[in-house]
């Protein structure tokens, strides 16, 4: 008789295909005209790339550029064997029209290498008659060559044909640069501390070094910039060791969270109690101590405000205020836990299952690294074009003088016939030198749009991907969940299913969600531009209504992208449109809002505990590494210049590489939260309508009446 009902119950059962299209929806083009809207956008953003490779030129920022506008090192022109800019008066750098133009006031040329000797134009003419090699060597850092230093000093410089001095210099940045040294505490250029400009003056090497660092402030890298170099070309495999131990980690603690994760939720909470009862019991120590101390018992409005912060752990009422708010914050913490118990005790179920489904679905880990693919390849467009973009137009050259007082400073010019102008003569000493790159056609005005429009296709581009990801991997751990027999019944390439089910149905939605959220970057870019720009012309008003708006909106951005997140979870499963799952999975959460609470904080916790104990594993290994106190287990770099380097580099990288892990474990649970609130709505435990959900999560909830299907 019990067989025979089985066998009725079973041919009433609907098939695992059958309860998948049931539970998951069925699938057609959502958000169409959004769908549209993005491709066009995508079409439009490749017609900018092109154009941008027509009128743009990278050479501009891989090659130096004279003042004549010519690249230094270019192959196929005079300056192939010329790598090296070189600037005629490196004093002129401290004029203030730098800061206004970027662009020092002197002439700069291309050269072969940079001057290794002091030498001035003045000694130069008296020193050929006797020895004309000093004058071969000088003339390779003038504009043309001469015969002979012929012209007198005055005429040099209103040609400016050559420079009046040179001083002993290394290639940086291919630009030559001062060789500065420290001696004995005392910076020298060349092992002078002084020397002759050209012009009669007596310099120092900390005039010449500030004049460098006006054209270029990260002279003082230099040095630190190798050393680093050097290091990561010492530790490059340790790193790379580091970072795959990271993986390893990650891949374990995903495994060990089904089996104890409740144990490291317990463990936490039993010492977050014990730390603040630590606190308690200090504070009220620090209190009995203080008693019967002269003005201990004063109050916080009799000091006042007080620069000493100690004069305020010197009064009772701070240590009391502190006893009282940790003895508030422990009793909240034990009334949660007592009367959460329940809700916890599903949120770390939930847990545990997501780590089954992980298992069953391992691909979902792989995952991570086609997101990562996604969005470098968006980002190396989005920098290819902006480059492209910023290197279009033909030279554009300046008038530049070195005290910046012509009323003709910053004006077009035209360097051949500059001398012959009027401007040469109304300002003597002034010079037409390249500027930027630019032009006056109808592409060239755009110019500042097409970035703008750069940057929001990009925002938008990294949305999508996110949230295609996000797409993708609710629909692989949805059919996990609404599996009658897991894992046999779980559909064949789960992910791949998904993956292509989002990007063919369901794009028009996930641009709609990304084109909001990027829409809300944008505004935040903006507001952060002119804060940077109009600091200084802002009063206190101005900063307390920007620094509410920065607050807004970056609320709302976190705000839309929980939203999002779980408008995404709904797409997967049903696949309706943007707007519809948004509303369903808010409708849904706010109806289990305490559930949604507890289970958000415990996840979340268990997650960032993840993050930290592999961080943290990986960076303790590494310190011991680096620092050589660990040489009787293994012998690590031993010549290292900073260790912080490769420390941070493990650090840092480590915690991606959990993050990428735990952020597919994240999207797992938050997947199999939100079927588990609709299983709970859509059935009741009875024979007609049982619960899908798995009996670890049914045993939790503990009613007696609930029942799973089975095949």
């Amino acid at each position: 008789m019990r067989a025979q009902e089985s066998r009725v119950l079973c041919r009433l059962l609907p098939s695992p295909h059958q309860v998948q299209a049931l539970y998951m929806g069925r699938w057609s083009c959502t958000d169409v005209l959004c769908c549209i809207i993005f491709i066009l956008c995508i079409i439009g953003y490749i017609i900018l790339g092109l154009l941008a490779w027509v009128h743009g030129d990278p050479r501009r920022v891989a090659y130096p550029t004279d003042s004549k506008g010519h690249f230094c090192g270019q192959k196929g022109t005079p300056n192939e064997n010329k790598t090296i800019l070189f600037y005629f008066n490196l004093f002129s750098c401290t004029s203030p029209s730098v800061v206004i133009n970027l662009q020092c006031p002197t002439t700069q040329i291309c050269v072969s290498k940079c001057p290794e000797k002091f030498l001035t134009y003045m000694e130069i003419q008296f020193t050929y008659r006797t020895n004309k090699n000093y004058w071969t060597y000088y003339s390779q850092f003038c504009k043309s060559t001469f015969v002979k230093p012929a012209k007198t000093l005055t005429q040099v410089l209103l040609d400016d044909d050559c420079p009046i001095a040179i001083f002993p210099s290394k290639p940086f940045l291919q630009r030559c640069f001062p060789d500065f040294s420290t001696k004995n505490g005392t910076l020298t250029v060349g092992n002078k501390t002084t020397f002759e400009d050209g012009s009669g003056k007596t310099r120092n090497a900390i005039e010449l070094r500030a004049a460098a660092n006006r054209v270029n402030k990260i002279l003082d890298a230099r040095t630190i910039g190798m050393k680093i170099f050097e290091d990561y070309a010492t530790t490059w495999y340790w790193i790379l060791l580091g970072l795959i131990i990271a993986m390893l980690l990650s891949w374990m603690f995903v495994i060990l969270l089904r089996y104890i994760a409740g144990l490291l939720f317990w463990v936490f909470m039993v010492g977050v109690i014990g730390i603040i009862g630590y606190g308690i019991g200090h504070c009220y120590q620090e209190y009995c101590n203080l008693q019967g101390q002269p003005n201990s018992h004063l109050t916080v409005y009799d000091i006042g405000i007080q620069t000493d912060i100690s004069m305020y752990f010197q009064l009772k009422q701070t240590w009391f205020t502190f006893m009282v708010i940790l003895c508030l914050l422990e009793v909240f913490i034990i009334l949660m836990l007592i009367f959460l118990r329940e809700r916890i005790r599903i949120s770390i179920a939930l847990l545990k299952e997501g780590s089954k489904a992980i298992g069953y679905i391992p691909t979902t880990l792989v995952y991570p690294l086609l997101t990562f693919i996604f969005l470098s390849i968006c980002i190396s467009y989005w920098a290819v074009i902006a480059v492209y973009l910023a290197t279009s137009g033909v030279p554009v050259y300046k008038v530049i003088t070195p005290e910046g007082q012509c009323k003709h400073e910053n004006t077009t010019c035209d360097p051949e016939i500059f001398n012959t102008t009027e401007i040469a003569k109304a300002c003597p000493g002034a010079q037409c030198n390249f500027a930027f790159y630019g032009g006056k056609s109808l592409y060239h005005q755009y110019i500042p749009t097409f970035q703008i429009f750069n940057l929001f296709v990009f925002l938008w581009l990294i949305n999508f991907v996110i949230a295609l990801g996000q797409c993708a991997l609710a629909g692989a751990f949805a059919s996990y969940y609404w599996a009658l027999k897991k894992p046999d019944d779980i559909p064949p390439y789960p992910l791949f299913t998904a993956f292509g089910r989002a990007i063919r149905y369901h794009t028009g939605s996930l641009a709609f969600g990304s084109l909001i959220l990027a829409s809300i970057q944008i505004f935040r870019i903006v507001l952060e531009y002119l804060d940077r720009h109009l600091k200084e012309a802002q009063n206190n008003i101005s900063k307390f209504l920007q620094c509410c708006l920065k607050c807004c909106f970056w609320c709302l951005e976190t705000v839309v992208k929980f939203l999002n997140r779980n408008a995404y979870i709904m797409i997967a499963i049903y696949g309706k449109n943007f707007c519809k799952s948004a509303r369903e999975a808010f409708n849904l959460l706010m109806r289990n809002v305490l559930k949604v609470a507890v289970m958000d904080n415990v996840t979340d916790f268990v997650l960032i505990l993840g993050k930290i104990l592999v961080t943290g594993c990986i960076g303790v290994l590494a310190f011991l590494l680096f620092t050589q106190r660990l040489p009787t287990i293994i012998e690590g770099p031993t010549s290292l210049n900073y260790y912080w380097v490769p420390l941070l580099t493990v650090i840092i990288g480590s915690y991606l590489v959990a993050h990428g892990f735990f952020s597919v474990y994240a999207m797992c649970v938050d997947t199999i939260f939100i079927c588990f609130l609709e299983d709970m709505e859509r059935n009741d435990g009875s024979t007609e309508r049982p619960y899908y959900m798995s009996q670890s999560l049914l045993k939790i909830l503990n009613e007696p009446s609930m029942q799973t299907k089975k095949p």
